[in-house]
């Protein structure tokens, strides 16, 4: 396989070890003469809580209890030191990505990659370094905006305006299919790293990415 196939990443925005799995990313890009891409595909940890229009029922049991995020917390903040990220929160159980999932998939599949990686970046920045709530729209258009994507974009993403070029109903449908399709094909968590047939989960070290994409 060549150095110029992309790596596959799973990952849901709200996720702080997807955040902190891009930072070591970077790290290990820093390295390359080759720019690696990203294959990013959408994940959504909040599945087993959504409501049938797509809502999150805060009050669903999930099995994560004090003692879960307590760990969790205590393993961002190890992280965060690990790879010198600035975090403005380690935690973001009340935040809905969704949207931001939902506007990030039809960039990916309509714009230049360097645009989609632009927002994608905007929104990860939004939400960790900045404790913004990114599924609300105005946040979304920010980061449209900081990727030079017109914000009305966003709006027509979200169904907040009629629009003859983007179907929001039947997009979201297909944004769920692909959450579905990933925990079929056997993506548990996130962020679950793909290369080569190969797979790493978690904010793996750079060390690792390169095991995984090098083969050394």
């Amino acid at each position: 396989m060549s150095d110029s196939d992309p790596i596959t990443i799973y990952s849901d925005y709200v996720c702080p070890f997807c955040y902190l799995g891009r930072k070591s990313l970077a790290e290990y890009q820093a390295e390359r003469e080759d720019t690696l891409e990203i294959d990013w595909r959408p994940f959504d940890l909040r599945s087993g809580k959504r409501n049938p229009d797509g809502t999150i029922d805060h009050s669903a049991d999930d099995g994560k209890d004090d003692d879960y995020y307590a760990q969790a917390r205590e393993n961002v903040e190890r992280l965060q030191e690990q790879y010198d990220a600035d975090m403005a929160q380690t935690i973001a159980t009340d935040v809905d990505s969704r949207p931001a999932q939902a506007v990030s998939f039809h960039l990916k599949e309509t714009e230049p990659y360097e645009t989609w990686l632009a927002f994608d970046e905007a929104v990860f920045e939004a939400l960790w370094t900045d404790g913004r709530d990114i599924g609300d729209a105005a946040v979304l258009r920010d980061c449209a905006e900081a990727a030079d994507v017109d914000p009305a974009v966003v709006v027509a993403v979200l169904g907040e305006t009629e629009s003859t070029d983007i179907d929001s109903d039947a997009h979201f449908a297909d944004l769920d299919d692909r959450f579905e399709a990933a925990q079929r094909q056997g993506i548990t968590g996130v962020p679950t790293f793909v290369y080569g047939g190969h797979a790493a989960r978690g904010a793996v070290p750079p060390a690792q990415l390169r095991r995984l994409v090098e083969g050394a």
